[in-house]
């Protein structure tokens, strides 16, 4: 019986450090998200990664990364705010999560065909792959140019059906943030070209 103790108290601790461990590990974000340099300077796994997802795929850094910031602000547990009824919580307004939003569904098709069972939304490399990935379906099913900042990101906001519907056309919210994409994109091109990184 004192033996059973001991070895569940011993258990308890294990997990709680374990715990801490894991929240210690947590990645903030980058403290520049508006520079992209600063941001590979501060976390060079990130500058690897990025590199790694644009051999693979061909697409260009500054697109796939002003998607992310968009999209996530570079968190890595970013969901969609919880909506309220008077002072009742009811769900949020899609499963997006993670550094890539990456919805349930379109994240296990992604996992089927490309990624694998132990990739996860909120790493860093499997959700900068992700986009990888996205951008090269949308440039297969829509013809969309790798270097289009602002008709990927409607491709990855609307779908690649919802795009072919021009379900866009009457958001002008949603144009208004995918030029700020590309702007963001121009933005991150020009300092990559002048990034001292290694």
């Amino acid at each position: 019986m004192e033996r059973a103790i001991k070895i569940k108290a011993f258990l308890g601790l294990t997990l709680w450090s374990l715990g801490l461990v894991l929240t210690g590990c947590s990645t903030t974000p980058p403290e520049h998200p508006e520079n992209l340099c600063s941001i590979f300077q501060e976390k060079d796994e990130w500058y690897v990664a990025a590199h790694k997802v644009h051999d693979k795929y061909g697409i260009p850094i500054n697109v796939a990364m002003a998607i992310m910031a968009q999209e996530s602000g570079f968190r890595e547990d970013a969901k969609p705010p919880m909506r309220w009824f008077l002072f009742i919580p009811y769900g949020r307004g899609s499963s997006s999560y993670g550094y890539a939003q990456a919805q349930d569904e379109v994240w296990s098709d992604y996992t089927s065909e490309e990624g694998g069972f132990f990739s996860s939304r909120d790493n860093f490399g499997d959700a900068l792959d992700f986009i990888g990935w996205y951008m090269t379906k949308t440039q297969k099913v829509n013809g969309i140019s790798f270097s289009d900042a602002y008709n990927q990101y409607l491709n990855y906001h609307e779908g690649w059906t919802g795009f072919k519907k021009e379900t866009y056309r009457g958001k002008d919210w949603l144009k208004n943030v995918a030029a700020k994409v590309a702007n963001r994109s121009e933005n991150y091109k020009q300092q990559l070209l002048k990034c001292n990184l290694y």
